[in-house]
């Protein structure tokens, strides 16, 4: 293979000639060999839009030329557009706070810019990229403001998903709100209600995650950008300092803020648990749901067959016409996975000391894979599951009336202890509560007809209430005589 021979202060390593990684790019390779996932290329896009700012900005100071400049800037720009993903190289988990990071970017940047300028890549006379395209930076500026900027994208995207998934729900609620059925506390019967409300309130929680996502984005915005290495802005210029948000601005379109005290930025990364936490609370909502959705359609028919899902593939190689929940089983995992990075966040922020975090990249890493892992699966989720659910009426209707749940009706007409006889008298006779109330001759029909109405049971209020009626003439038993004054 035919390379080039690169040097550092602890030696010197072949990179191949056409590679635009150098050498501190190799050694990281070398060091983290992990065989894992490498750095999340969205966040290697916004920090190549930090390169830019900051040759914009030095170019207007007089700090770079404009031919070494225009150089770096254009070489950022096909970073960004994705020209040489395949050089970041580095795994996702490194040591040294993300500096492996940024000094594969600068290197990439520096030599398709020498390209540029007509020179050979590792010719680092001709554009460095410590002293050039790291200008006025360090890597603990560059790194937590680029990953500020990646989540509140990405948060911005996830909050759209949410509220698609919000709307597909309350779709749902709509379409379903006379499909009367049975609802269950502690997997046990408890009383009727429609399946409509059911969606309901998965639509309001998925509602609850939507705003936290929305306005968690807020939290993001102060950047320590021009703060350098631990905050205090040691080389960087004044004018630099306050250019380079203003240009940041102006890029990204987004609001960001210098910060009033970038070491506090630079050393604390409680932000990040905070966006985490929201996510793993979204996570648990999803996770909740799914589950419910798979318990609400198992079956066909040793389950509660009360839905079904819309049928995505096979679910078995052994049992002939066996159809999965795989959807539901999905964003059920990917709902665990978020919980489980939403751990390590905390601990990574929580292991920081005095005035740097050299966990960042997991910190990123893991933020990053459940905004992405949420925002996918979401989609997913909405157009391949909840989009397609059907109700099963007859199942539902069945299932109502075979429990004893409408006793619950008739605790006000005839007090707790009468209902338990007849609700308990309904299971071991296996007959349903109106025919229990029939045989024992306590209602009319009409009566029971009022009072069980299972619509009216899904509402406030109580079932079959009849106003200033005594309820002793529409009781076939007598009504007690009123006892005398003592």
């Amino acid at each position: 293979m035919d390379c080039r021979i690169e040097k550092d202060n602890m030696g010197e390593r072949e990179i191949p000639k056409n590679n635009y990684y150098g050498i501190n790019t190799k050694r990281a390779q070398e060091n983290f060999a992990l065989g894992s996932k490498n750095v999340n290329l969205k966040l290697i896009y916004e920090m190549a839009l930090i390169k830019k700012a900051a040759a914009m900005v030095n170019k207007e100071l007089k700090q770079l030329s404009e031919d070494k400049a225009n150089a770096i800037i254009q070489a950022s720009e096909e970073v960004i557009k994705g020209r040489f993903d395949q050089e970041f190289i580095v795994s996702a988990f490194q040591g040294g706070a993300g500096t492996s990071t940024n000094m594969n970017l600068n290197e990439v940047i520096t030599n398709r810019a020498i390209e540029i300028l007509g020179g050979r890549k590792g010719d680092y006379d001709v554009v460095h990229p410590i002293n050039d395209v790291n200008m006025s930076q360090s890597t603990n500026d560059v790194y937590p403001t680029a990953l500020r900027i990646t989540a509140i994208h990405m948060l911005r995207k996830l909050s759209n998903s949410l509220a698609k998934l919000q709307e597909a729900l309350q779709g749902k609620e709509n379409e379903f709100s006379d499909v009367i059925k049975l609802g269950r506390t502690e997997l046990m019967d408890a009383l009727p209600m429609m399946l409509g409300q059911e969606f309901g309130a998965y639509a309001k929680a998925i509602e609850r995650d939507r705003w936290r996502v929305y306005k968690v984005e807020e939290r993001l915005r102060q950047i320590n950008l021009g703060g350098t290495a631990i905050g205090t802005g040691v080389n960087a210029s004044n004018k630099y300092i306050f250019m380079i948000t203003d240009t940041i601005q102006e890029l990204t379109g987004l609001g960001l803020a210098r910060s009033d005290y970038p070491m506090d930025i630079t050393q604390n990364n409680d932000v990040f648990v905070e966006v985490s936490g929201l996510l793993k609370a979204c996570s648990t909502n999803l996770l909740k749901i799914s589950n419910d959705l798979r318990l609400l359609s198992s079956g066909p028919r040793g389950g509660f067959g009360e839905i079904e899902l819309p049928q995505m593939q096979v679910g078995s190689t052994l049992m002939p016409g066996k159809v999965n929940p795989v959807i539901p089983e999905m964003i059920g995992q990917l709902a665990m996975r978020v919980m489980a990075n939403d751990y390590a966040i905390t601990m990574a922020a929580s292991s920081g000391q005095l005035e740097l975090n050299a966990f960042m990249p997991l910190i990123a890493e893991s933020l990053l894979e459940s905004l992405e892992l949420l925002d996918n699966g979401i989609i997913i989720f909405r157009e391949k599951c909840i989009e397609g659910i059907v109700p099963n009426k007859d199942k539902c209707q069945a299932t109502l009336e075979k429990s004893a749940v409408l006793a619950a009706a008739l605790v006000h007409h005839i007090g707790y202890d009468q209902a338990t006889h007849i609700a308990r008298k309904a299971l071991r006779e296996d007959k349903t509560i109106r025919e229990v109330l029939k045989e024992d001759d306590v209602f009319s029909d009409c009566r029971i007809n009022e009072i069980l109405n299972p619509f009216e049971v899904t509402k406030p209020g109580i079932p079959g209430s009849i106003g200033m009626l005594e309820v002793s003439e529409i009781l076939r038993v007598p009504r007690a005589p009123e006892q005398p004054d003592k």
